[in-house]
């Protein structure tokens, strides 16, 4: 039986969802189709049945993500009991290739002969079973140096997408890989649907630890070495591996596709490796688009898709996301209107792919509304902003039972609190406060402090800060059980 080793790729921003998708919380962290996240429902995806289970067994999954989204990361995948997963923290963005050579790396110290099944986390795959079985038929193409990819069998002409032309064939539903193509105009793109030779080009793979890094090694070694070095030099906290930042900062930035798969084609391969793709038809969409979301989610007989407090007239084939506020349309057909506590959005639906040319301007003015979510997730909690002005800004806090934040104190703000429910315990200088509901206390201007939650029901506090800078970057952390830096 063959151990096949789940890594998640858990990186980009997604940004041609926003508003709902931002830097800090970006489209694979959200519930986007279903009750779970889309991380979640990638590793829910490998539930296998029975039959499945006589012929693969699943090892715990490695999950490769970003400084930023690490607790998140370790909450969502805790909510659905995932047990052993190993959390591989990358310093910087570098592409998929270099944080594929990381789970590599982790995967071989392991087990030398484990296969790693390399999968994005924020893809949609709605028949499990088709997906399954389909990985199943591209075991057989991982011996002897073979790199398997699975391409989608397309169901339109899309643009959106690269495609990969169908070499020779092998055998069910395979054939090596011909070549890679950029993604196409629509002409083009009739034309390749129309032949029946080009799939769309999935980002999933299929190979073992020791044959990526065999590869990488033969075409990019300057990936290798850097990764391979950052590696080296890791350490260990919490759930997570963190390597090296300095070493992997050099790193070159390069796609899977690039740095490796291209060179493994029919055209010119002189090397050992070979290149296989293994045809999948399971209902994939990659979610890049508001467009796609549309496609892909349920409606009501008018064509549209609703979440939230919702309210239509003559309006159709539309999807309208509602996250706190009632919304309304009146007669409007192919539109997308989503609105969130502090932005709203709407387009018509053709043109979402240029969300991300809003988002460009937003980022250019320094907007803070692409970086974050006016509710913002930490590893005790939360908290969301209630109002700000010039020298003041209001937030609600809650923090878990049990939990608590750094000791810090802050250079240019002074904060009051007040419980509004559970029980507070508050350090403040040489200080040991208990408070209840109704409750509250004063922090001034570099006082170091600490909230914590005694009790067993989250502790929610009203903050009002005050001061001449309210940024987050002014805290200075003295002892943070998360391994944040000040």
């Amino acid at each position: 039986m063959q151990k096949i080793y789940p890594v998640i790729l858990c990186g980009g921003s997604g940004t041609r969802l926003w508003p709902l998708s931002r830097e800090q919380y970006p489209k694979q962290l959200l519930a986007l189709v279903e009750e779970s996240t889309l991380l979640q429902a990638t590793l829910q995806r490998l539930n296998v049945d029975e039959a499945i289970s006589q012929a693969i067994e699943i090892a715990s999954p490695v999950v490769v993500t970003n400084e930023a989204h690490r607790f998140l990361v370790a909450e969502q995948l805790r909510e659905i009991g995932v047990e052993g997963a190993q959390i591989i923290l990358e310093p910087v963005g570098k592409n998929t290739a270099p944080a594929l050579c990381l789970a590599a790396l982790h995967i071989q110290q392991q087990d030398p002969a484990g296969l790693m099944l390399v999968m994005p986390a924020d893809h949609v795959i709605q028949d499990q079973s088709a997906f399954m079985e389909t990985i199943i038929k591209g075991l057989p193409y991982t011996s002897d140096n073979g790199l398997v990819t699975f391409g989608i069998v397309p169901s339109h002409a899309e643009t959106g997408y690269g495609y990969i032309k169908e070499g020779k064939k092998l055998e069910d539903a395979a054939y090596t890989i011909e070549s890679f193509v950029e993604k196409p105009d629509l002409v083009t793109a009739e034309s390749y649907v129309a032949s029946g030779e080009y799939v769309w080009n999935s980002g999933l793979f299929l190979f073992s630890a020791k044959t990526w890094l065999d590869s990488i090694q033969h075409f990019r070694r300057d990936i290798f070495d850097a990764t391979n070095q950052s590696y080296d030099a890791k350490t260990s906290d919490l759930d997570f591996v963190r390597v090296d930042s300095v070493l992997f900062e050099v790193c070159p930035s390069e796609s899977i596709d690039y740095a490796v798969m291209e060179h493994v084609t029919d055209k010119d391969n002189q090397s050992q490796f070979r290149g296989a793709v293994v045809a999948l038809d399971a209902g994939w969409s990659d979610v890049g688009s508001w467009d796609s979301l549309w496609e892909i989610s349920d409606k009501d007989e008018h064509g549209n898709v609703l979440k939230g407090e919702v309210y239509l007239d003559e309006t159709t084939n539309s999807m309208v996301i509602a996250e706190g506020r009632v919304v309304s349309v009146i007669g409007l057909s192919d539109v997308v209107v989503v609105e969130t506590a502090d932005a709203i959005m709407v387009a018509e639906k053709g043109a979402s792919q240029a969300v991300k040319r809003i988002v460009k301007q937003l980022a250019d003015k320094g907007r803070p509304e692409i970086i974050s979510h006016s509710k913002v997730f930490r590893p005790w909690g939360y908290y969301e902003s209630i109002d700000n002005g010039e020298r003041f800004q209001a937030k609600r806090i809650v923090v878990n039972p049990g939990a608590r934040l750094s000791l810090q104190k802050h250079y240019h703000r002074a904060e009051h609190w007040i419980v509004v429910k559970g029980t507070a315990k508050v350090t403040k200088g040489e200080e040991t406060l208990l408070l209840a509901e109704n409750q509250s206390t004063y922090i001034p201007l570099g006082v170091l402090h600490r909230l914590e939650n005694p009790g067993s029901i989250p502790l929610e506090i009203i903050e009002v800060q005050s001061g001449s800078y309210l940024g987050e970057d002014d805290i200075v952390r003295f002892d943070d059980e998360y391994g944040r830096g000040a």
